[in-house]
């Protein structure tokens, strides 16, 4: 059986690209294609050089203006591309092109915190000015909106009052390292492998 192509975008550092890489290893069955990232000094690169996986920078012309990232995405014939804190609206020409077939994790339980600048700390902090007593994480497909598309998996976690925006950011994040990667396996194999 040909190994499945997974592509990850990036914005940040990279630990979840990192903890994805990791998880798929030493499966034979799955192949991270390439990791490509919109900022150049991103962390994530310098993750992928020490992991030995291809990284690519692109820009916003290269993204939204012309057919360069749709090209080489159609060149590496992905069967899933994850964002994995991936901060760009995905253009309408690649959510065509890919139905079904680009997910996303989000710091929240959605609808609750989602849409453009809703990412990273400024979900945490969100969550402890209004006082939640849950959050989560949200992986879902992405459709032409930000954070709106179909929800595949949602897990909750408890927010204590004392919480801090930092301690609830290290809950969401040890939900997003142990659930991500599984719900990708599950993604590119429905009936196992």
């Amino acid at each position: 059986m040909k190994p499945k192509q997974i592509i990850l975008l990036a914005s940040g550092s990279g630990s979840n690209v990192e903890n994805i890489a990791t998880y798929f290893k030493h499966d034979p069955n799955v192949t991270i294609a390439a990791v490509l990232t919109n900022k150049r000094d991103a962390k994530v690169l310098d993750r992928c050089n020490r992991l030995k996986i291809n990284a690519l920078y692109f820009n916003k012309h290269s993204f939204f203006d012309s057919d360069c990232v749709l090209n080489l995405l159609k060149s590496l014939k992905p069967d899933l591309i994850v964002l994995a804190g991936f901060l760009w609206k995905i253009p309408e020409n690649l959510v065509k092109t890919y139905p079904n077939s680009i997910i996303n994790i989000h710091p929240a339980l959605l609808p609750k915190y989602g849409g453009k600048g809703m990412y990273g700390m400024n979900v945490h902090k969100a969550v402890k000015e209004n006082r939640d007593t849950e959050t989560g994480i949200t992986i879902h497909y992405v459709n032409e909106n930000y954070d709106e598309g179909a929800i595949i998996r949602q897990v909750k976690t408890i927010v204590l009052p004392e919480d801090s925006p930092v301690q609830i950011a290290e809950k969401v994040h040890q939900l997003e390292y142990e659930h991500f990667p599984k719900v990708i396996k599950h993604l590119l194999f429905p009936h196992g492998n």
